[in-house]
């Protein structure tokens, strides 16, 4: 199969093109800036590649609902330029083979149970901590959707008792993405993550955070693996700090192995690195070609 992929970004759209192994042959990207523009580049990539199918993994809020006169729209996002726009519809009137279409993190959390850090799970968490935070499940085997998708990124969180940042988020001010994402990390410390690597008190307050989130998900989804992607997470210091409070919050009332012994590999970087969105984005073209 000749397969196209598209993990589209807040910050830049990634395009590809794979088959259904998995292997990605031509990749390009694209500044995310206005739909005109962004997905004119996108558009003309596809049109030369002669692709049987095209999977889209797209920044959200999006409609997921098939019977939804909005199915495959953008909805309520910040991003400037892209509220209520048609992403899926623009690409079918254009480039004329099936198309699958979810959330960037469910794609995701699917390319990484079909060929990464979740291979030959049922489930898993895969959640993105960069300039927002998203994230994706996969449940029984299944995407998870429900009345949207999954909105973690926006949990609702305790503050860090040394922490006076009244959060970023536009909606909810200090919810997790209000008080864990990048922007808000560069906002809070005046710095960029990058620039803050020798500060531990940058980390110890990020973990606390993301700890919170993970704990909770533990407890609402019990996740086989649970996946923490994204550029923050490049500070690879944050993955001993977060496991450590995971299990301090969990105090041993799950008594599973995984928690208790194996906690370094239950709570992981992405098998497939940076490539877990666009790979995802193969597995919903392959789906939707075979349905």
């Amino acid at each position: 199969m000749k397969l196209g992929a598209i993990e589209a970004g807040g910050t830049k759209f990634v395009c590809g093109i794979g088959n259904e192994h998995g292997e990605i042959t031509d990749r390009i990207s694209f500044p995310t800036t206005t739909p005109e523009e962004t997905m004119g580049q996108v558009i003309q990539y596809f049109k030369e590649k002669d692709v049987e199918a095209i999977g889209i993994g797209s920044f959200g809020p999006v409609d997921l609902n098939k019977s939804s006169s909005t199915y495959g729209y953008i909805t309520t996002t910040p991003k400037p330029y892209w509220n209520q726009y048609p992403v899926l519809g623009e690409l079918q009137k254009h480039v004329n083979v099936p198309i699958g279409f979810d959330t960037d993190v469910n794609a995701a959390a699917l390319g990484e149970v079909e060929w990464g850090a979740a291979r030959g799970l049922s489930s898993c968490v895969y959640v993105t901590i960069g300039t927002g935070i998203g994230a994706g499940a996969i449940v029984e085997g299944k995407l998870l959707h429900g009345l949207l998708h999954p909105e973690m990124g926006h949990a609702l969180i305790k503050r860090h008792p040394e922490d006076p940042f009244e959060g970023k988020c536009p909606y909810h001010h200090d919810c997790l993405e209000g008080m864990a994402a990048g922007p808000a990390i560069e906002m809070r410390w005046g710095k960029k993550g990058h620039e803050l690597e020798q500060n531990d008190k940058v980390w110890e307050i990020e973990a606390y955070y993301l700890a919170q989130a993970v704990t909770n998900f533990i407890y609402i989804l019990s996740p086989e693996k649970i996946i923490l992607g994204g550029g923050v997470m490049k500070q690879k210091q944050l993955f001993p700090l977060i496991r450590n409070n995971v299990a301090q919050m969990l105090n041993g009332y799950v008594q599973k192995r995984e928690l208790a012994e194996a906690i370094d590999d239950y709570i992981v970087p992405p098998g497939l690195g940076d490539n877990a969105g666009l790979s995802g984005a193969l597995v919903l073209a392959k789906r939707e070609l075979q349905q």
